[in-house]
């Protein structure tokens, strides 16, 4: 799914006009992506959480030479889904 399947899917369920569709899914990434950018934890109840967990700096290898190298400290952001998502994926099997 695409973000403007999203759109698509707000404007034929909720009614806005596209336009107001497509403002309202770029807000609601807006607010998302700040509140990562600051480090914050997002909880959304019956579907996950998304966390920006800070990995430090390691030694790693080069595979095609099996050269070390330095792989440096970054930020990667992950997600959990809650037990009422995974239930909810799991229930057709």
């Amino acid at each position: 799914m695409t973000k403007a399947d999203l759109i698509e899917n707000v404007y034929q369920k909720i009614g806005f006009s596209k336009k107001e569709s497509a403002e309202i899914v770029e807000m609601v990434f807006d607010i998302i992506k700040d509140t990562l950018e600051k480090g914050e934890k997002i909880k959304i109840s019956g579907f996950g959480n998304f966390v920006v967990r800070e990995k430090k700096s390691r030694i790693g290898r080069n595979p095609q030479t099996g050269q070390e190298i330095e792989i440096s400290a970054r930020k990667v952001l992950t997600f959990k889904p809650s037990q009422v998502m995974k239930n909810s994926l799991n229930r057709g099997k």
